[in-house]
């Protein structure tokens, strides 16, 4: 047995099934960042989400809501403003089909700036989604999104155009996960 490997999984499984169950966003925050992650300012990452490999940078106001999985054992960046709804995941690693060996191919994904992720989204290694774009409930994104694009489907496709006037700033703190502010 790997004493330092098995440690490791142990501090991932306290994050996932408790920190990320129980614990206030200050807790919360401040576990995952002794992990390794990287948190903006007033960026919230909320309850029963479940997150792999601390290669993972953050902006400021960003929100991650319930039941996402980031997988940060490659490189995944979320800019500042970034909203990322329910149930989406966010691959960085996957296997060659065609490999005898099944080997995994290591992608890093990118989410700009004032990108919004729809419910149920999954992003595949790889991809970028630019500054603005937005990506209906329900895609599959297999490749890079243009800014201010909007996209959906399976396999996403651009589906229309969003303003470039934006300027909101995302901070999101609902009292107990619960949607209430």
């Amino acid at each position: 047995m790997n004493m330092s490997s098995f440690i490791l999984a142990l501090k991932w499984l306290i994050a996932n099934n408790v920190m990320l169950k129980f614990a206030p966003y200050s807790v919360r925050h401040w576990y995952l960042r002794r992990l390794g992650l990287q948190i903006g300012r007033d960026t919230s990452i909320a309850t029963h989400c479940f997150i792999t490999g601390s290669r993972i940078k953050i902006g400021n106001n960003t929100a991650i809501n319930r039941f996402a999985y980031l997988d940060g054992r490659v490189p995944l960046y979320i800019g500042n403003n970034v909203n990322i709804s329910h149930y989406s995941i966010i691959q960085t690693l996957t296997h060659d089909p065609q490999h005898p060996d099944f080997i995994c191919l290591e992608r890093p994904v990118a989410i700009m700036d004032h990108a919004w992720i729809g419910a149920r989204v999954v992003i595949l290694p790889g991809v970028t989604i630019g500054e603005g774009a937005v990506v209906a409930a329900g895609a599959i994104v297999t490749k890079d999104v243009a800014p201010y694009t909007i996209v959906g489907g399976n396999p996403a496709r651009k589906i229309g155009e969003r303003s470039r006037d934006l300027r909101y700033k995302t901070k999101y703190f609902p009292y107990f996960d619960t949607d209430v502010q």
